[in-house]
């Protein structure tokens, strides 16, 4: 049996019994497993796995974070899976090189889809994710993040919808030729880092390549956008955006994530953000205690202690021994965060813009997973913290899938 629905079982006796025992009823206990059930539950962004690879990123048994036994245990259903490239040159060799990489995510993708075993659909429209559920199969959605896939042609993006994807990020770590990342690139060959604005925001092939997500009928994802080139891509949307995996700036201080300027822009235009389990954008960036240690971990490695996001710049140790002992101690410093943390974030982002903004987006595969929200087993536990916290029945259908949905169906009618 699921731990929080044991739980939830034994409360409801003890409730029970408190109210034969007594001549005032108790209210019911919010049953989280038949909410959970009724609710279409979407992770808006993970990563993509590929078969036979080794990852550090993948769960304790070797495999992914998302696979479809562990959505099937979590009552998740459905995940946008993002087809991600990491930094690369900008040049031919580099674009191929990327343009490769999202074609063998493709695949591996669409074979789990095409594995009868794993009852899942590849879901292009927001009624055949509905239909799915209805159905009790799975959903994947795809997601495309870092525009050097395109290299310097934006009509790939035509390619890349008619092949399946629906949700579209424009950067990941470091610049590109269409904005400004969150996330500014060291370059191990030069010894610098890339200034924090390169276009100061969008270069026109961006808004160029925004304007064709919106006329694809795609998602216009501002996940690892800078500040500026969030800001401009909500402008130049034609339907609300998503950020598919951020937290907000005012709870832990990084770059990485959503200021609360982004955050109300977000809300007034009627986007979503969905919160990540990932320890690195949950720590309490105020304490100063915690910072003083983080500080000295990155001074013994020898990387740069004023970057905010604890785990940022590791790829610049060269020593293995001593970027192995940097990752361990960071995690070590980071291990008691858990679960409560990111409902911290949903509930600092739901009271600030509405609960019609907020969404869930884990980055599995990529180095998240927190205590309670490990993997996608362990999705029924969202559910039960929410409703500890008292959200509504439709709180939480908003919250994990109501919210991305809306947003689905508003961009799918600018076609």
């Amino acid at each position: 049996m699921h731990p929080v629905l044991a739980r939830l079982i034994a409360t409801s006796l003890m409730l029970l019994l408190l109210s034969a025992c007594s001549d005032t009823s108790q209210p019911a206990m919010p049953d989280a497993l038949s909410i959970h059930r009724d609710a279409i539950t979407i992770d808006a962004h993970a990563d993509i796995e590929l078969p036979g690879q080794p990852s550090s990123y993948v769960g304790a048994d070797g495999l992914s974070k998302v696979s479809p036994a562990k959505m099937r245990s979590g009552g998740l259903d459905a995940v946008v899976m993002s087809v991600a490239v990491g930094p690369k040159p900008r040049t031919p060799e580099g674009y191929r090189q990327a343009r490769q990489i999202a074609e063998t995510e493709l695949a591996a993708a669409q074979s789990l889809v095409e594995d009868p075993a794993n009852n899942m659909i590849l879901a292009t429209d927001p009624n055949a994710l509905r239909n799915a559920h209805a159905q009790d199969q799975l959903a994947l959605i795809l997601g495309m993040q870092n525009a050097l896939i395109l290299g310097s042609d934006p009509e790939y993006l035509d390619a890349l919808y008619g092949a399946g994807v629906r949700v579209f990020a424009l950067t990941h770590m470091g610049h590109n030729d269409y904005a400004d990342s969150s996330r500014p690139l060291f370059d191990a060959a030069t010894g610098s880092r890339e200034p924090d604005a390169e276009h100061g925001g969008l270069s026109e092939l961006g808004i160029a390549a925004i304007r064709r997500i919106n006329a694809l009928g795609g998602i216009v994802d501002i996940a690892q956008l800078s500040r500026q080139s969030a800001l401009q891509a909500i402008e130049v949307s034609t339907s609300p955006v998503i950020a598919s995996h951020s937290n907000a700036q005012a709870l832990t201080a990084v770059s990485r994530n959503l200021s609360d300027e982004e955050i109300d822009r977000i809300g007034a235009t009627g986007g979503v953000i969905h919160v990540a389990p990932f320890r690195g954008y949950l720590f309490d960036s105020a304490n100063a205690q915690l910072d003083l240690a983080i500080r000295q971990v990155r001074r013994d490695a020898g990387i740069d202690e004023n970057y905010l996001y604890p785990f940022e710049l590791y790829w610049e140790i060269q020593d293995p021994a001593v970027k192995t002992a940097f990752l361990a101690d960071i995690n070590e410093l980071l291990k008691d965060i858990n679960l409560g943390n990111m409902l911290d974030h949903i509930d600092y982002i739901a009271q600030r813009i509405g609960v019609e903004h907020v969404g869930i987006g884990t980055d599995f595969n990529h180095g998240s997973g927190i205590d309670g929200f490990v993997d996608a087993s362990d999705a029924l536990n969202v559910t039960a913290g929410l409703l500890d916290r008292g959200y509504s029945k439709s709180d939480v259908a908003k919250i994990w899938g109501g919210n991305f949905l809306r947003v689905w169906q508003q961009s799918s009618r600018q076609k």
